[in-house]
């Protein structure tokens, strides 16, 4: 199918692009306004006029605090998540060759997750490392775990296949370590958060989560002109003068930090970057010069519309937002491999 961006001309890619930034925006808008607490969107404007330019409105202090320390340093940390995932998700899929390959499925999320409940419950590092970098190592783990079991494979599905039993396995020694370390409270806080839990972040985990997608989608974009080397494989890829074990090293290793990163704060977010990459091709082409912007937009569009659905599907309860992409996700994941073996 022809994606949208190549048949309608610059008014059809203008109009795609403004789109987009205005579904963000008002998505994040949404964020804002909805929960259990209404606050209208204008009320929301003048509370944010209030903190950054000290704009003096007259509104409740509840609001203008429900505002700003809770559902927008939500709402911005939901949409540094997505696209960071979606960016990775995309990378992945080029540097793989396969239409599968993500964080999730290839068992990054749950190394990472091994990582940081390492360092939080049994205490790995005596407190030199910090969590990010607990779920660093364990992110940087389960790739060179993939990377051993799918060493000499002759094709992608066999690498989905290693980092399912990656996923697997780390995902065994997560479960060991909070079974057998952690008191009644801690299990219980650590399995809630490893489905997705964005209701304890404030404004220092955005200030860390949304400058290192933005360093890491500028990086990647960098690479725009290999990566669409690699999706013709490793030998095209040289033969267009791309230095494949230099930019493999440093990509693979930004999608681990990326991974990571986001996990240590939100716990593990599954699908996001299977899903949005899909469909951005759909949108705007398999070209990373316009995949990857187009993969954090929607990314952290998805993310964030995904987290307003997990805090109002169940009146005055709030879903885990891994369960929210899940329900988008598995189907998506069906589709795709469907595709993938018809081909």
């Amino acid at each position: 199918m022809t994606p949208l961006w190549t048949t309608g001309g610059w008014p059809a890619r203008l109009a795609l692009a403004g789109g987009s930034l205005v579904v963000l925006a008002l998505s994040i808008a949404l964020a804002i306004s909805v929960g259990e607490v209404k606050v209208p969107m204008d009320v929301a404007a003048k509370a944010i006029g209030n903190r950054l330019f000290g704009a003096g409105y007259e509104i409740g202090r509840l609001q203008e605090g429900v505002v700003w320390d809770y559902r927008l340093s939500r709402a911005l940390l939901a949409a540094s998540c997505g696209a960071g995932l979606a960016l990775s998700g995309a990378v992945l899929q080029a540097l793989l060759r396969n239409p599968l390959a993500e964080p999730y499925i290839l068992g990054i999320s749950a190394g990472a997750s091994t990582g940081a409940v390492a360092v939080v419950i049994v205490g790995l590092g005596g407190g030199v490392v910090s969590l990010s970098g607990g779920a660093f190592l364990g992110a940087i783990a389960a790739l060179v775990l993939v990377a051993l079991l799918a060493a000499g494979a002759g094709g992608g599905e066999r690498i989905i296949l290693a980092g399912v039993a990656g996923a697997q396995l780390f995902n065994a020694l997560t479960s060991y370590i909070v079974t057998t370390a952690a008191n009644a409270e801690q299990a219980r806080g650590v399995m809630f958060w490893l489905l997705g839990n964005l209701s304890g972040v404030r404004w220092p985990d955005v200030a860390l989560a949304a400058p290192l997608t933005l360093a890491c989608a500028a990086i990647f974009l960098v690479h725009a002109r290999a990566l669409d080397a690699f999706t013709f494989g490793t030998d095209a890829a040289a033969s267009l003068g791309v230095n494949v074990a230099r930019v493999r090293l440093v990509l693979f290793t930004l999608t681990a930090a990326l991974t990571a990163t986001m996990v240590s704060i939100v716990g593990s977010i599954g699908f996001v970057g299977l899903v949005v990459p899909h469909a951005a091709r759909f949108l705007v082409g398999p070209g990373h010069a316009r995949l990857l912007p187009a993969c954090l937009l929607a990314g952290a569009s998805f993310t964030v519309l995904a987290d307003v659905l997990s805090r109002t599907l169940i009146p005055q309860q709030t879903l885990p937002i891994g369960v929210v992409t899940a329900l988008v996700g598995a189907p998506a994941f069906a589709v795709i491999l469907l595709r993938a073996r018809r081909r």
